[in-house]
């Protein structure tokens, strides 16, 4: 019985603890300062904070962004706080009060573990007013007369605010029922005023005030643009407008926060929104990872890395495409979608689209699209088909390291087989491909000094397609008598690695590889190496394929050559 008893108690005060480390995370706040993608960075500015202002923390915020605060508080004392420091000019303007369920690990100080601890109310920043309740400024009949004369959006946004305070979970609908009379009274509880189920015209202004403190030194502003045809609030604090590039307006990042907003206007019909669909998913400011979605009329563009999140939303109407992009910086949710939903709610077609001929930069790029910058691969290297499945061989430098790997740009494939010691990767498209050409390989040895050809991408993809470059078979052995090495002599391109090498009636005898990277010994200009196509037929057959042999052919027109190798050879990318 006495065992019984005292797991009974040991069960009772675990389940106590729990409660009360729950109930002081979120009755914890917290005044936040900054945010760092850098934890040296973070820790470097916590160092600065903490030599003038006392409380200061730091806390991982997830994806590698670092958040640093003051507190922990009761709500009262921090809005208390956020008005004296931001009154001083103590901290950073756009500083504003967040929950403890936006922090994870705390870092600083070191040890520290405030997320759970019970908060204690500290005394008001020196200056300023007792953070006592004071008297309300209506009586619970005024304050129904008052709340009578609001309008149904006006509810709405009451039931919003409510919501993202943490005390209402019912539908946004205008209609003040029991569900809302206790959302009120739950938050006159938490912020020290008598509960009466209705909120007078202050205690709404406050409440207010709380949902919107989180924009304090973003500038929202509503800004007309005739000449594109679109009017809505863009957050002037952090952004401003720095050029016009059809079809976009650009505002670029004014401060520390590396925000970016694009307007988009122009004239088209169906087939030029699918267009703008897909090139804005070129672009750097677009991340690869989020969802793509496209109707005949809109379409809604989400990226994500860990540095910027990405939003574009266009809408084709009567004619013409309008819509925008918000570029926010990763780690930073709660404002970010605050604004987000403000931009959305305020974004409004007027006449106007953006002339063609705005903009009209004559500093022109091939990696810029209308001023923007085009996502590039970290390097691009050649390839060529080796069956009809579309498998790919190519030099094992073009895939290492690598996060994504390309063919053409367009086709996802996954690397099947890598053999560093041979510096060969067979690659598989992740999709059916129907390629133009296959190589076949060479049966037999080429004479020396008999004339060669390698296909390949020798400026990485900048022309568009394969070139040859023409040379001559020196040995065909490597330098220290390896049997799978073949000694070309020729003048490629660091593109130029992994195409195949065919000999003058078209068969592949091989594929070329990098030259080795700089060391204590250069080989002379004009010597390279390849692979034989013994060495690729053998690695083939551990992996189940069996590729085309041909015996030696009759040579082939410069032409027909040229025609053969570009239908075998493909552009092999590399991307983060």
């Amino acid at each position: 019985m006495l065992r019984l008893l005292l797991s009974l108690i040991t069960c009772i005060a675990i389940s106590a603890t729990a409660a009360m480390s729950q109930s002081a995370r979120s009755d914890a706040f917290w005044v936040q300062l900054e945010a760092q993608p850098s934890l040296t960075v973070a820790q470097e500015r916590i160092r600065i904070h903490a030599g003038r202002l006392d409380n200061v923390n730091g806390f991982s915020l997830g994806g590698g962004w670092y958040a640093i605060a003051l507190g922990p508080f009761r709500r009262a004392d921090a809005e208390t706080v956020l008005r004296s420091y931001l009154s001083d000019g103590l901290i950073p303007g756009d500083s504003y009060i967040s929950a403890s369920d936006s922090y994870r690990a705390q870092f600083w100080p070191v040890g520290a573990n405030l997320l759970n601890t019970p908060v204690t109310s500290p005394p008001p920043p020196a200056g300023t007013a007792s953070a006592a309740p004071q008297a309300a400024d209506e009586t619970p009949r005024q304050a129904r007369a008052s709340e009578s004369r609001l309008t149904r959006d006006e509810r709405k946004d009451l039931q919003t605010w409510l919501k993202w305070a943490g005390h209402y979970d019912a539908a946004i609908d205008g209609a003040f029922g029991r569900g809302t009379r206790a959302a009120m009274a739950a938050w006159q509880r938490a912020n020290g005023v008598e509960e009466t189920g209705v909120l007078t015209t202050a205690q709404r202004q406050t409440l207010r005030s709380q949902y919107f403190a989180i924009l304090d030194g973003m500038d929202l502003q509503r800004v007309t643009l005739p000449d594109a045809g679109i009017e809505m609030l863009i957050p002037l604090g952090v952004v401003s407008k720095s050029a016009t590039e059809y079809p976009f307006v650009q505002y670029e990042a004014t401060g520390d926060i590396p925000a970016r907003v694009l307007l988009i206007s122009q004239a088209g019909d169906q087939s030029t929104l699918f267009g703008l669909f897909d090139i804005m998913q070129t672009l750097e400011i677009v991340p690869l990872t989020g969802p793509r979605n496209r109707n005949d009329s809109s379409f809604l563009l989400t990226g994500q890395n860990d540095r910027i999140v990405s939003h574009t939303e266009v809408t084709l109407k009567d004619g013409t495409l309008k819509g925008f992009t918000l570029v926010w910086p990763a780690g930073d949710e709660n404002r970010r979608t605050r604004i987000l939903s403000q931009m959305q709610t305020s974004f409004t077609r007027i006449d106007g689209v953006l002339d063609p001929a705005a903009g009209g930069n004559p500093a022109q790029d091939i990696d810029l699209v209308s001023g923007l910058e085009v996502r590039k691969p970290n390097l691009s290297r050649s390839g060529f088909f080796i069956d009809r499945a579309g498998r790919v061989i190519t030099t094992a430098q073009a895939v290492q390291g690598c996060a994504r790997v390309t063919l053409e740009e367009d086709y996802e494939a996954t690397v099947a087989t890598l053999d560093e010691a041979l510096g060969i990767a067979i690659l598989e498209p992740r999709d059916a491909l129907a390629p133009l050409g296959v190589a076949t390989l060479r049966a037999g040895t080429p004479r020396l000094k008999s004339d060669i050809a390698v296909a390949g991408y020798s400026y990485e993809g900048q022309l568009g397609a394969p070139t040859l470059t023409f040379g001559q078979l020196a040995d065909i052995r490597g330098l220290g008598g390896e049997q799978e090495l073949a000694r070309l002599t020729l003048a490629p391109q660091p593109g130029d690695a992994g195409g195949p090498v065919l000999d003058a009636g078209g068969a592949v005898f091989g594929m070329l590889l990098p030259r080795p990277a700089s060391g204590t010994r250069q080989l002379p200009v004009g010597v390279n190496f390849a692979v034989n196509a013994d060495a690729i037929r053998a690695l083939l057959a551990q992996e189940g394929v069996t590729p085309d042999t041909t015996p030696p052919r009759p040579d082939m027109a410069p032409e027909d050559l040229a025609r053969l190798a570009s239908g075998m050879t493909v552009l092999v990318s590399c991307w983060d």
